[in-house]
């Protein structure tokens, strides 16, 4: 497709709201018969619209109660020593997100731990000794306020192509 109509879309939506949704139950949300809608589901995951399912977690009901924002400043930001700092920071469970960032820093990381002596410990001997790390700012989540993974889905409503490829057909 080169545009998402209204039923992909209603798919999208009702799966990022629930992705444990039969193909039945969702076919029904979303209007359409089991079959085709079972078909366009599948056309959205080829298409690469829908990267997989997961379950969402409660940190702190798995003892993750510290979320830090990190920025890390690079030495030197070359096309090597940044990608080795890429692969590191991939491996390291604890970083649960990285963003390449535009003004001061590097890296922005958002790094969860137990409690704040556990993200001491682990600040002063696996963040500090990534590969060309010159220094690094931390700032703590005091509460959380909204946390989505849900993407906001509206602007594709007038029939605009999505970016970044061609659509489903």
């Amino acid at each position: 497709m080169e545009t998402l109509d209204k039923f992909d879309l209603r798919i999208l939506a009702e799966l990022q709201a629930d992705a444990r949704l039969t193909n039945a139950e969702l076919a029904q949300r979303v209007g359409l018969s089991a079959a085709p809608c079972w078909r366009r589901v599948r056309a959205l995951e080829e298409a690469g619209f829908i990267k997989g399912y997961h379950a969402e977690i409660d940190r702190h009901r798995i003892g993750l109660g510290v979320l830090a924002f990190v920025r890390l400043d690079a030495e030197r930001n070359t096309g090597e020593l940044t990608r080795q700092m890429e692969e590191a920071i991939r491996r390291i469970p604890e970083i649960v997100s990285c963003h390449y960032i535009s003004g001061a820093g590097t890296f922005e990381l958002q790094v969860v731990a137990r409690d704040l002596d556990g993200f001491a410990q682990f600040a002063r001997t696996v963040l500090i000794n990534l590969p060309n790390v010159k220094d690094l700012h931390t700032s703590f989540s005091l509460g959380e306020v909204k946390a989505s993974s849900a993407w906001p889905l509206a602007h594709l409503q007038a029939g605009t192509p999505p970016a970044g490829g061609s659509g489903l057909s």
